[in-house]
């Protein structure tokens, strides 16, 4: 027995020992008590063990309620959660306080004014119109992958990319689920697709990483005609070469042979027991024209589904590279999306999740000016996440050039997730990171999933509340004038022009304006990633 039912199992053997005692001649004064006690807490456990809308009490019967006490005393975690070091903890309990409250439908609103400092530097707002607009529906949706028959449309908010092995059964279970009633994406992560992914139907991007899981031979090449097989199946709407991640970019990763059982070495097409290995770089191509050549290769092998890349951006000179690939080839992808390096939900070395990679506004930024300033921005769509949960992020993302964006945390906030931060240990208490049968039997599939689907609605409602009162109908009207930074204890400025934006064509006839551009455009060249001498 799991050392976690002690207490469950202790208080059942003493009710039925104090009963015991109570009908024997042993019988004494103390045992009604006892018996009331006990059976008091029997029941509490037995309850907690059955009921399906916490997951932590079902995995902590009796022990969870000290948990929730200890929460309910503490001033700053009662209603709504506020870290008293916000800048210290960007990511506060406050935001996963917020989830909850949507994903639960229960009331967001909340009395005396914006508990945020609204003279630090850094604080953020949107300016709203004294004309607000009227929102028809806040199913926001865009086009990816133009014209062709095969074009998705998507929601401006989607499941980013989080892999069966990471996660568990029950929470691929809840989040397609959820993804399908709610009629939004599910980014499968590198993991590949596995069963639990196809169990509920709902829409899939399949990410392709450097390990080509589900479609790679026994000595880990990619393999054509296993991906045709999986990436033409109905559920897959799109197909993504993954480059690297905000959690730790230029990394790779290895999950352990004991972590690799039956049902990951069948989604991902490994052995059971064996290391299974993601490396830090790809074997399918080497210079930028080639990347391109691939991605359109996977579009045709597809059957021509929207083909298109994940990365966290590194050196700038890179996709200044692979920018000058497309002008050159004509070959373009059809979506990107831009993963900042303060995201990443699964576990990462500290110098990695902390100092490598570029944050996602930078990332985001560099990448839209790039396909801006060649003319292309209108034939690439742009996705971006990291950190992303409320609908001021997704709005500021989009007003700094996003088509759409994906969150990982906020779904996992959803299923239950209290951050305990023992994802790579296999004893999550909520069952979302762990591949223990019992421990994630506590996740409950279709209450789960119900709040993965009402986040995300509430969170769309939300977007739909923010836009109107900015005057405008969809989110795609946002533009960087509409988000107001401060910048000083007596200056506000608007994104708009605290950062350079190129105009349409400016990379093809001059690069002065922009120092980045200005210092690496010219050296970056189509055949390499690598800067010219």
């Amino acid at each position: 027995m799991p050392s976690r039912y002690y207490i469950f199992a202790a208080a059942v053997v003493a009710f039925f020992t104090s009963v015991a005692l109570e009908f024997t001649v042993m019988a004494y004064y103390f045992t009604w008590p006892l018996i009331a006690i006990t059976g008091f807490l029997a029941v509490v456990g037995l309850i907690d063990i059955t009921q399906t809308k916490q997951a932590i009490r079902r995995n902590y019967p009796i022990l969870a309620h000290f948990r929730f006490f200890f929460e309910y005393i503490r001033p700053e975690m009662r209603q709504y959660f506020i870290e008293s070091d916000h800048e210290a903890a960007p990511f506060s309990r406050a935001a996963r306080s917020l989830v909850y409250q949507r994903a639960k439908q229960d009331s967001d609103k909340r009395p005396f004014g914006t508990q945020l400092d609204v003279y630090a530097v850094g604080y953020e707002w949107m300016n709203h119109s004294i004309l607000p607009a009227k929102v028809a529906s806040a199913d926001f949706r865009l086009c990816i992958g133009g014209a062709s028959s095969m074009a998705y449309s998507a929601s401006v908010f989607n499941i980013s990319a989080m892999s069966f092995g990471a996660l568990s059964a029950n929470a691929i279970r809840a989040l397609n689920q959820g993804a399908k009633a709610g009629n939004f994406a599910h980014d499968t992560g590198e993991g590949s697709i596995s069963r639990y992914h196809r169990e509920h139907g709902g829409d899939l991007i399949w990410e392709l990483g450097s390990g080509y899981f589900g479609c790679r031979t026994v000595n880990g090449r990619f393999d054509p005609v296993r991906f045709a097989e999986q990436a033409q199946d109905p559920q897959v709407k799109m197909v993504e070469l993954k480059l690297s991640q905000g959690a730790k970019p230029g990394h790779g990763g290895l999950l352990p042979g004991p972590k690799v059982t039956f049902e990951i070495a069948a989604a991902r097409g490994v052995a059971v027991g064996v290391d299974c290995v993601s490396p830090a770089r790809h074997s399918v191509f080497s210079t930028p024209i080639e990347m391109l050549e691939f991605i359109a290769l996977m579009r045709e092998l597809s059957g021509g589904k929207p083909a298109g890349i994940k990365l966290a951006i590194g050196h700038p000179w890179e996709f200044f590279a692979l920018a000058k690939a497309m002008v050159k080839t004509g070959i373009t992808p059809d979506f990107i999306v831009v993963d900042g390096s303060e995201g990443g939900t699964g576990a990462a070395p500290v110098e990695f999740a902390d100092h490598v990679g570029v944050p996602m506004r930078e990332a985001l930024l560099l990448v839209h000016n790039t396909l801006v300033g060649v003319g292309l921005r209108d034939r690439i769509k742009l996705g971006a996440s990291g950190k992303i949960v409320s609908a001021f992020d997704i709005a500021t993302a989009m007003a700094m050039g996003a088509d759409w964006c994906n969150s990982a945390r906020g779904f996992m906030f959803a299923l239950g997730c209290i951050q305990a931060q023992v994802c790579h240990t296999g004893t999550c208490p909520t069952g979302v990171t762990t591949q223990d049968a019992l421990r994630q039997r506590a996740l409950v599939v279709p209450t789960k999933a119900d709040r993965v689907k009402q986040f995300h609605q509430s969170t769309l409602h939300a977007l739909a509340e923010l836009i109107e009162a900015a005057g405008l109908t969809h989110p795609n009207q946002l533009r960087p004038e509409h988000i107001i930074r401060r910048i000083s204890s007596t200056e506000v400025t608007s994104l708009a022009t605290l950062y350079k934006f190129l105009k349409p064509g400016e990379l093809l006839s001059d690069t002065s304006s922009h120092k980045v551009f200005a210092y690496y455009w010219q050296r970056a060249q189509a055949e390499s990633f690598a800067l010219a001498a």
